[in-house]
């Protein structure tokens, strides 16, 4: 219909006689509105794509191709990790017209591109049990699941999202067709928190094949993440990369969102600086500076610098968290270690920091960081400055510590002889050694004894 009004618009221009601009529909394209986004343009094809999780994939895979495939799973473990990409590239396996004696999908045939789209096809039922979580959906999806598959060969499959949402009666329904599944019909679960499936389905999971699937490695993220810009035709640094990739946690899908958001705002110039502005990282040298200060014994300019932190717009969830990372990068440092995420300047700086504080310092600074009640307190609190100002203040008054020869140095004394421990002979017992004292001769010593104790 708005079409049809440019189109219409751009007629009475044109009999009007009056040139005013470029006509209608030159000023609004609906292709050029139209974005694929990148989770879903590089959705992964085939079971070698899905990065991590071997473990599944090479055994779905194998099922696949010797005809081993179980009737229900339970595919469990964080958001945007491949649960439901891996869903459907079974799905896709299992009906594909031209698959491969491997066992993999060809990714090419109608079969495979309406179910890796997500288009409704007829054999492969995704439910969202968020929104369909009642006994009569599960009912309803219990009777579609006896009429047999609509193409010869292959099998029906239902994908259910988000499975820890189901109500107990709504599994108990669907208790008898576990039991009993028809032929060629499988049941896919998906879902985040398995722990709540136990609670509401506990009969349930002994009819199922569980998966649990695992974190992303940030390397591996950062490998894709880089395959993703070489397609788009786009450069990064690798110090962009890795932020993105930390920043999503594991997950996949969160990583190539992000990836999106920093391309629409830089128009594919990616750096270090924009990825930061796009995920609210507070710079580096925030952590640097409050270091000095906490080295310097500056505890009330700290209130000055949390209201820094607030007129600069950053988030102090956000300042919390990576100030949680700079302890633990100090902490690591102090211990004879390099942190990987750290540039060079920052790096630099932390090592100069590092004189001011032990490792045992760091160790107690950063558990009362790290604590859950005070991230918890921090993120639920009405006024989460003063609960960061007082986080800030605990840490800066910590106690040190102090070496005993320093402490000594300081009262003017001399600090003790250094010990010598003395060395077990070859037969075991401790080898008399001159140098640690004097020595005792213990025929005298036992007489003396024995006329004590009388």
């Amino acid at each position: 219909m708005f079409l049809l009004l440019v189109r219409r618009l751009d007629r009475l221009r044109a009999t009007s006689g009056r040139r005013v601009g470029p006509p209608y529909h030159r000023l609004w394209n609906p292709n050029t509105l139209s974005h694929t986004a990148l989770a879903r343009k590089y959705r992964p094809r085939r079971f070698a794509d899905v990065a991590t999780q071997k473990h599944v994939s090479e055994t779905l895979r194998r099922a696949t191709s010797d005809g081993r495939v179980g009737h229900a799973y339970l595919f469990s473990g964080p958001r945007g990790v491949g649960k439901t990409t891996l869903a459907r590239i079974l799905a896709m396996a299992l009906n594909c017209s031209a698959r491969e004696e491997s066992g993999e999908p060809c990714g090419e045939c109608e079969t495979c591109a309406r179910i890796w789209s997500g288009q409704t096809a007829l054999d492969v039922i995704e439910i969202d049990a968020a929104s369909n979580r009642g006994v009569d959906d599960a009912r309803q999806l219990r009777e579609r699941a006896m009429y047999a598959p609509s193409q010869e060969g292959g099998f029906k499959v239902f994908i259910v999202d988000e499975a820890h949402m189901l109500t107990r009666e709504a599994w108990n329904a669907l208790l008898k067709i576990l039991e009993e599944p028809p032929p060629r019909v499988i049941f896919v679960f998906a879902t985040t928190e398995p722990q709540k499936v136990q609670q509401t389905a506990a009969p349930v999971l002994s009819r199922c094949q569980r998966f649990d699937f695992r974190r992303i490695g940030t390397s591996d993220i950062m490998d894709r993440l880089a395959i993703v810009l070489e397609q788009e035709g786009l450069p990064a640094p690798e110090d962009a990369l890795r932020t993105i990739a930390r920043k999503a946690d594991g997950g996949m899908r969160d990583a190539l969102s992000l990836l999106d958001q920093v391309i629409a705002l830089t128009g594919g110039e990616i750096s270090q600086e924009s990825v930061r502005q796009v995920l609210g990282l507070v710079d580096n040298e925030r952590y640097v500076e409050l270091l000095d200060m906490w080295a310097e014994g500056k505890h009330g300019e700290i209130f000055e610098f949390v209201e820094r932190l607030l007129d600069e717009g950053y988030d102090l969830v956000e300042f919390y968290h990576g100030l949680v990372d700079s302890l633990r990068a100090l902490l690591r440092l102090s211990l004879g270690g390099t942190p990987p995420d750290l540039d060079t300047d920052t790096l630099e700086a932390f090592r100069a920091g590092l004189a001011s504080f032990s490792p045992a310092d760091l160790t107690r600074m950063l558990a009362l960081a790290s604590d859950v009640e005070s991230s918890g307190s921090l993120r639920r609190s009405p006024n989460p400055q003063v609960m960061l100002e007082m986080l800030l203040l605990r840490i800066s008054y910590v106690d040190r510590t102090v070496k005993l020869e320093e402490l000594l140095a300081g009262l003017g004394g001399t600090p003790p002889p250094e010990v010598v421990p003395r060395r077990p002979s070859s037969g075991g017992v401790l080898a008399d050694d001159s140098s640690s004292g004097p020595s005792i001769d213990t025929q005298e010593v036992a007489p003396r004894m024995t006329e004590e104790a009388q």
